[in-house]
Order: C-alpha cells, then sequence, then structure tokens
C-alpha cells in the first residue's frame, strides 16, 4: 500500500510523489536481509550456511535499504504509470526525500511524458517545401548551370528541406528531462572516446575549438531537434496509419544469411520494425 499525488510539470512532464507506509518497507527489509544472508560468505561458513545472529553482524543497513529499494521502487513505479495512463520516453529522476527508521518513505519521480504534438496542416508543409526546392532547381539566364546530381543526392536534399519545415511549423516542446539524459549519454561516450585516442578534455576541446558550454549548447539543439524529428515522425505515421505488417519484417530478415545473426536480428524484431515504419513514413512524405 502506498499513496501518492500527481502534479503536472511544463513540456509534458509529471512529478510523482510517493509516501510509503514503514510496515511495507519493515517486511520488504525482511525479504531482503534473508536474501543478502542466502548470499553471504563468511570465512568459516559455507555460503548460505551463515548463522543468523553472526549474518546480522555482516549484513549492513544500507546494503538491505539498497535491495528493498531495488524490489519496492520499481514496483510502486509501474503502479503508478497504469493507473495515471503515463507513458514516460525515458527512465525517470529518483530522489529518496526521506528515509528514517520507523517512519514513513517518502519518493519522488520526475517523469518526461509523451509531447503534445501540433503538427498543423502537414501535408501542405511538405508539398510547399517540395515545391519551392523544385523553382531553386529551374534554370534561368544568368544563373550558373552546375552539374546535375544525382538521384539519391537529390532525395537526401529534398527529404532535408522537408524535415526542416516541419521542424519549423510542427509546434511541440521536449521535456528537459529527456535532452538532459540524451546529454548525459553524449558526454560520457565522448569522455569514453577521448581517453581512447589519449587525449584530455581540455585538449579535445581546444583542438575544436571550444568550450564546454558551447559543445553543450550544440548538443542541446542537437538532441532537440532529433527528438522533434522523431516525435513528428511517429504521430503523421499515427495519422496516416502507416504499419509494419509481418511480411516486411520477413523480408527483411530473409537477407541476413547468417543463421546466428539472423536470429539476433529477430529477437530485435520490435526495434526493426520501428526503424521500418520511420522509412514508410519518410517514404510517404517523399512522395506527397
Amino acid at each position: 500500500m502506498f499513496n501518492h499525488q500527481l502534479k503536472k510539470l511544463p513540456k509534458n512532464s509529471y512529478e510523482i510523489l510517493v509516501k510509503i507506509p514503514y510496515l511495507t518497507i519493515s517486511e520488504q527489509n525482511k525479504k531482503s536481509f534473508s536474501h543478502l544472508h542466502e548470499n553471504l560468505q563468511v570465512e568459516g561458513f559455507r555460503k548460505g550456511k551463515v548463522p543468523k545472529e553472526i549474518a546480522e553482524k555482516h549484513v549492513h543497513k544500507e546494503d538491505i535499504y539498497q535491495e528493498t529499494i531495488k524490489e519496492v521502487l520499481p514496483k510502486i513505479y509501474q503502479e503508478i504509470l497504469t493507473k495515471e495512463k503515463i507513458t514516460p520516453i525515458v527512465n525517470p529522476k529518483v530522489e529518496l526525500v526521506k528515509a528514517k527508521e520507523n517512519e514513513e518513505w517518502e519518493v519522488k519521480f520526475i517523469v518526461a511524458g509523451k509531447p503534445t504534438i501540433e503538427l498543423k496542416d502537414y501535408k501542405k508543409t511538405v508539398q510547399t517545401a517540395k515545391a519551392a526546392m523544385k523553382k531553386d532547381d529551374i534554370w534561368v539566364p544568368g544563373k550558373n548551370k552546375e552539374e546535375k546530381p544525382d538521384n539519391e543526392e537529390n532525395k537526401q536534399k529534398m527529404l532535408n528541406e522537408i524535415l526542416g519545415a516541419l521542424l519549423k511549423e510542427t509546434k511541440l516542446e521536449i521535456s528537459d528531462l529527456i535532452i538532459e539524459d540524451e546529454m548525459n549519454r553524449r558526454l560520457s561516450q565522448l569522455l569514453d572516446d577521448i581517453k581512447k585516442i589519449g587525449l584530455t578534455v581540455d585538449g579535445y576541446l581546444k583542438s575544436k575549438n571550444l568550450t564546454m558550454d558551447e559543445l553543450k549548447r550544440r548538443y542541446q539543439m542537437e538532441i532537440t531537434d532529433t527528438y522533434k524529428l522523431e516525435f513528428i515522425l511517429q504521430e503523421i505515421a499515427d495519422k496516416e496509419n502507416i504499419k509494419v505488417e509481418k511480411a516486411d519484417l520477413d523480408k527483411l530478415f530473409s537477407g541476413v544469411k547468417d543463421a546466428k545473426e539472423r536470429a539476433a536480428a529477430e529477437q530485435n524484431a520490435y526495434f526493426y520494425a520501428s526503424v521500418l515504419r520511420k522509412q514508410k513514413t519518410i517514404d510517404f512524405l517523399l512522395n506527397l
């Protein structure tokens, strides 16, 4: 049993404050101790055979709490999401507000939900962008004739124009939590890459003529636009009822000749279905 309060935050984010009775915590603490006791190794005793009175001296209260948190919070979080009909985009930010002996616990979740998207007349936006690009391609006297780009180059240029127009015309706000989560991932990956080539962060930034703040601003713009485009394409796919059929996936997987690689790909069918759906949506836009 627990009580929770839901508070709506800007950009389709939510703050959830949960109060958990100490009885619930106490009962889970006993289970957590038992689990740690079963796996405890103490010199002179076989694993799982350490007497309880000795185990109580070796199992730290902090470890019991950590085990309890790991067991209790995910269940509570999932139950609240189901009850409130919230679909999170990234993992929540979790804060243990209060966790005192013999008192109820207070936990705060900050959750990023799917943004509200105002597509407006996206078909008109796409058609206008395509018409403007075709107009730019018309040769008139005085205009330099350049070598005509190939079809793939034309297609990519057209797609860039379409996506740029959709970004400009569509109204949506991305939760700060989503941007923060992706920012941390990118910075962590960058740090690993810099270490591999034997540079320091300062040395890398100097080589790029950037400050850390400038790098973060650049990442923030890229992350924001990337997520906006993902949500826009998903929304258009929903409105146009664009689906990926089993036959589409079968065709894709049949191209993987190695049996192990094919089995691994089939295990990740959901991911490949999302990629195919995105491509179908892009083809739809290009053909409008």
